[in-house]
């Protein structure tokens, strides 16, 4: 095995579940509810948060836009049934349709593709709010260090179980916890237009981004992790400089000083 090869801590599954119960569970919250994307990801975070906090406690809701291929959809649907949780199907194509129609100029698909993934939280922190429960992200270590999220999108949400889990570590627990096949073996995607994939978009494949990102993490220079990975060391360098230029959207909005203690600067919760 590579040696900057992330790997999967044995407490991973123990830790999560633990994490899950003590903010979502009561009094806390009444529970979660979470996007279910037919994404190894999000079937991960819903198993995760069955085991924490039982099926009554987990809603999963389907986010579809058109062209969501109806194959995924059942299949998706199958797997909360076999969760036992509550789900639901709330197709986005028509309010995605009336805001389009308000802002007919907006024709660049990732500009799309980012309103896409902010009405999906709106729904699910809609439906959040009526039950008393959280939002449960599901974004991973690599995602969240690329930068590959939307901001108030995927990126607005109250927990995330597995941020701390690069890509090849939630493969690694999701084969740990038996998800079926179909599901880790699935090509990652946002689901934003036919055809697209996380790996193209990043342009580079999950196995090599998170070894060096793993790199990076352990303080390790560009020609050090290029060494070690065989990752060609422009690649490596596209990675650190994406990882330093995307820092504003782990970070709360800047705000200017003038009082005294300033929420994000000097406040302490």
């Amino acid at each position: 095995m590579n040696p900057l090869t992330p790997r999967l801590p044995s407490h991973t599954a123990s830790t999560l579940r633990q994490f899950l119960s003590a903010h979502a569970g009561p009094p806390a919250a009444e529970g979660v509810v979470l996007g279910l994307s037919g994404g190894i990801d999000s079937a991960l975070c819903a198993r995760l948060a069955v085991d924490a906090l039982g099926p009554d406690r987990v809603l999963g809701v389907l986010l579809p836009v058109d062209g969501f291929p109806e194959a995924l959809r059942q299949e998706t649907e199958a797997y909360a049934h076999t969760l036992g949780i509550e789900h639901r199907v709330v197709p986005l194509g028509p309010t995605l349709a009336a805001f389009r129609s308000a802002l007919p100029d907006l024709t660049d698909r990732t500009t799309v593709g980012n309103s896409v993934a902010r009405l999906r939280m709106m729904t699910l922190y809609a439906l959040a709010r009526e039950r008393r429960r959280l939002v449960l992200g599901t974004g991973n270590k690599s995602e969240l260090l690329q930068g590959y999220f939307t901001k108030f999108g995927d990126g607005g949400v109250d927990l995330l179980p597995i941020g701390d889990l690069y890509k090849t570590q939630v493969r690694a627990l999701a084969a740990e916890l038996g998800l079926p096949s179909a599901i880790r073996e699935r090509a990652p995607s946002a689901g934003f237009w036919e055809g697209q994939t996380d790996e193209e978009e990043l342009g580079v494949a999950y196995v090599d981004l998170d070894r060096v990102l793993y790199g990076i993490e352990q303080l390790l220079r560009p020609e050090e992790i290029a060494d070690r990975t065989g990752v060609p060391l422009e690649t490596v360098r596209a990675v650190a400089e994406r990882v330093l230029a995307t820092r504003h959207k782990r970070r709360l909005p800047p705000i200017a000083k003038v009082g005294l203690r300033t929420v994000g600067l000097d406040w302490r919760e």
